[in-house]
C-alpha cells in the first residue's frame, strides 16, 4: 500500500553539493546538513597512500602542521596531501539531526515505487558512472586497487536489480481476504546515525543508504582516519539522486568529526531514533547498553572471527585460494576467514597449498595490480597474539615477521607477511587467542581435527563452528552432496553461510554484513539496514466496512458454516 501522494515536490537540496575541488587544489568537502555545504574553519587532512609509504613520519608530521593551524595549504609542498573535509563542530552535528528529523516525514510519504524502486535503480546507475573514480578516491585514501574494485563491485550488488526486487519482498506483503485489503509493510523508525569504521567506510556507507529506502532519514560521521571516500560517494553520489527524486533536504546528512563528542550528541538527542555502529565486541557491547538506556536502537557490526570448514573431498586449490582472503587489507576486514578446521585426511595438504599462496599476497603501491596487503603502523598487538598461538603448541607454517614494501624482513617495516599456524586438535584449539578472538592481522589459523569417524567429525564440526561466540559469516568447502546438506541444516551460527565460495565475494539478495553473538549483540541478525531501520506494521483495509460482529467472531462463524457444509454434503 503506498501514499495517495504520487509527485514529489521540488528539491531542497542545492546545487552546491559535491563540487569537490576547491581553490587549494584539494579535494575538498564541507559537511553536508540540510541540502547546504556547511563549511569550517577547521579541516582534516588526507595523506596520499603512496607518500605514506615513502615516508610516514614526514607525511604525518605535515598533516598534524595543516590541522592544528601551524601550516596553511597555499604553503603545502605538492603530492603529499590529497585531500581535506570540513570538521564539524557541535552545533552542526545538532543542526543534521534536526534536518533529518524534519526530513522524515515528508520523504516517508514518498510511495515505495519512488524511494526503493527508483531511488535504487538511479543509485545503481549513477555508481556504475563513478566507479573509476570511486575507485581513484579510494586509492588516494590508501584501499589497493584489488580492493577498492571489490568495495565497488560489493556496491553495485547490493543496489542491483535482483537485491532491490528482494527488499521490496520484505517491505511489503499483499493480500486480498473477502472484502479487505491485507498488507504486511515496515515502516521507518525515523532518524538513523551511522557512525561507519575506518577500514572500509565508504562501504559501510552506502550499506547504510539502504535504511533511507525503508522512509528513514540519515546522518553519517564520516571517520577522521578516512573520510575522503564517505564524503566523496555520500556528496556526490547519492546526494544527487535524491536531488533528482526530490527529496527533501534533510533526507541525508554528513559531518566529520571525533566519534566520542558525535556518538554523545546522538545519544543525548531525542531526535535520533537507530544508531548504526560499527567497531570491536568489546566497545559495541558497551554501546549497546548506552543506546538502550537513551531509549535508541543500537544496530551493531562488531567483530567477525569467522569460520572456514574444509572436508576431505574438498577442491583444495580452490579452497586455498579462497583461504588467502584472510590476509586481504592485512586481515583489517571484519567479514575475512579468521580461521580454518580441516579434516584430518587434507590438513597436511592443505596447508602446504595455503603457505605458498600466501607467499604471492604482498604489500607495495596501491595502485600496483596484485597488491592486497596494507600497511601495519602499530604491529605489537600481531607479534603478541603470534607469540601466544606458539606458546600454546601451534606451529608456524609461513610468515611471522615485519617487512618493506619489496617484501624484504625488516623489523621497521610498515606491512606483515601473511601468516599461518597449524594447531593441532580441536580440543584446546580455543585457548589460542588467535583462535578464540579475532585478529584484525594476516594470522590464519588452521585447526587441524583429531582423528575420527566422518560421521563423528561432521558432529565435532558442527558444534565447533556453532560454538563460536562469534558469529558474522561462515563458509565450508565440500563436494559430498549429503555432507553439504548436513552442514547447511545445522549450522545456525552467523548472517551468512557459503558452500564452496569465495568468503568475501558479495552476492545479489544476500547480506554483505549482520551476524550473532558477539557480531551483532541482542539483537543481531543478517544485516540489511532497510530492514533492522523498520518495524513490523499490518494495515487492514475495507472499502464499505464490515459490521464489527462479524469481524470479531469471522473466523468461528465461518468454522461452523464450513462444519455444517460438511454434514449436509455426508447426508
Amino acid at each position: 500500500m503506498g501514499s495517495a501522494r504520487t509527485t514529489p515536490r521540488a528539491s531542497h537540496l542545492k546545487d552546491t553539493v559535491g563540487t569537490g575541488e576547491n581553490s587549494t587544489g584539494l579535494l575538498s568537502y564541507a559537511s553536508l546538513v540540510d541540502g547546504k555545504n556547511v563549511p569550517s574553519d577547521r579541516w582534516v587532512y588526507v595523506v596520499d597512500s603512496d607518500a605514506l609509504l615513502d615516508d610516514a613520519f614526514t607525511s604525518l608530521t605535515l598533516k598534524r602542521k595543516l590541522e592544528s593551524g601551524r601550516l596553511a595549504p597555499e604553503e603545502l609542498p605538492g603530492g603529499s596531501i590529497v585531500g581535506r573535509v570540513a570538521r564539524a563542530d557541535r552545533e552542526t552535528v545538532s543542526q543534521a539531526v534536526e534536518a533529518a528529523s524534519r526530513a522524515t516525514g515528508e520523504w516517508n510519504a514518498f510511495p515505495l515505487e519512488e524511494r526503493l524502486d527508483r531511488f535504487g535503480a538511479l543509485l545503481h546507475r549513477r555508481l556504475a558512472e563513478k566507479a573509476d573514480r570511486t575507485i581513484e578516491i579510494l586509492l588516494r585514501e590508501g584501499h589497493p586497487l584489488a580492493l577498492a574494485r571489490w568495495q565497488v563491485s560489493g556496491a553495485l550488488e547490493c543496489f542491483g536489480p535482483e537485491s532491490l526486487a528482494f527488499y521490496r519482498s520484505q517491505m511489503l506483503q499483499e493480500s486480498q481476504h473477502g472484502e479487505r485489503r491485507i498488507s504486511v509493510r515496515r515502516r521507518p523508525d525515523g532518524v538513523v546515525c551511522l557512525n561507519p569504521p575506518q577500514n572500509a567506510p565508504l562501504s559501510s556507507a552506502l550499506l547504510g543508504v539502504t535504511a533511507m529506502m525503508a522512509g528513514n532519514s540519515l546522518v553519517v560521521r564520516a571517520p577522521r582516519s578516512a573520510p575522503l571516500g564517505v564524503m566523496y560517494v555520500l556528496h556526490e553520489v547519492v546526494a544527487p539522486v535524491l536531488q533528482e527524486l526530490g527529496a527533501p533536504g534533510g533526507t541525508l546528512n554528513v559531518v566529520c568529526g571525533d566519534p566520542a563528542p558525535v556518538l554523545s550528541a546522538w545519544l543525548d538527542s531525542p531526535l535520533v531514533d537507530d544508531i548504526m555502529y560499527f567497531g570491536s565486541s568489546e566497545a559495541g557491547m558497551r554501546f549497546q547498553e548506552r543506546c538502550v538506556a537513551s531509549g535508541k536502537k543500537p544496530i551493531l557490526e562488531l567483530a567477525g572471527n569467522d569460520a572456514v570448514v574444509v572436508w576431505k573431498d574438498a577442491d583444495l586449490e580452490y579452497a586455498a585460494e579462497a583461504l588467502t582472503e584472510s590476509f586481504y587489507g592485512s586481515g583489517q576486514l571484519c567479514m575475512i576467514p579468521n580461521q580454518v578446521l580441516a579434516h584430518p585426511d587434507v590438513t597436511e595438504r592443505l596447508v602446504a597449498l595455503l603457505a605458498e599462496k600466501a607467499r604471492e599476497v604482498r604489500g607495495g603501491s596501491v595502485r600496483d595490480e596484485g597488491v592486497l596487503l596494507t600497511p601495519v603502523l602499530r604491529n605489537e598487538k600481531f607479534f603478541a597474539c603470534l607469540d601466544d598461538a606458539l606458546a600454546h603448541g601451534a606451529e608456524l607454517v609461513c610468515g611471522g615477521h615485519a617487512m618493506q614494501a619489496d617484501g624484504t624482513r625488516d623489523t621497521a617495516g610498515i606491512f606483515l607477511e601473511p601468516t599461518v599456524v597449524l594447531v593441532r586438535g580441536m580440543a584446546e584449539a580455543r585457548e589460542i587467542q588467535a583462535v578464540r578472538h579475532e585478529t584484525f592481522f594476516p594470522l590464519l589459523p588452521v585447526i587441524a581435527a583429531e582423528p575420527a569417524p566422518d560421521t563423528v567429525l561432521l558432529e565435532r564440526f558442527v558444534d565447533f563452528v556453532n560454538s563460536n561466540p562469534y558469529g558474522l559469516r561462515n563458509s565450508v568447502w565440500a563436494r559430498d552432496p549429503e555432507v553439504v546438506d548436513h552442514f547447511v541444516t545445522r549450522i545456525t551460527k552467523g548472517g551468512l553461510l557459503k558452500v564452496n565460495d569465495s568468503h568475501i565475494g558479495f552476492l545479489p539478495g544476500l547480506p554483505t554484513h549482520g551476524g550473532t553473538g558477539l557480531t551483532g549483540g541482542v539483537y543481531g541478525e543478517a544485516n540489511y539496514p532497510i530492514l533492522r531501520t523498520s518495524h513490523i506494521q499490518g494495515v487492514s483495509v475495507s472499502a464499505g466496512g464490515i459490521r464489527p460482529r462479524d469481524a470479531v467472531f469471522g473466523a468461528w462463524q465461518a468454522m461452523r458454516r464450513n462444519e455444517a457444509e460438511t454434514e449436509t454434503a455426508v447426508e
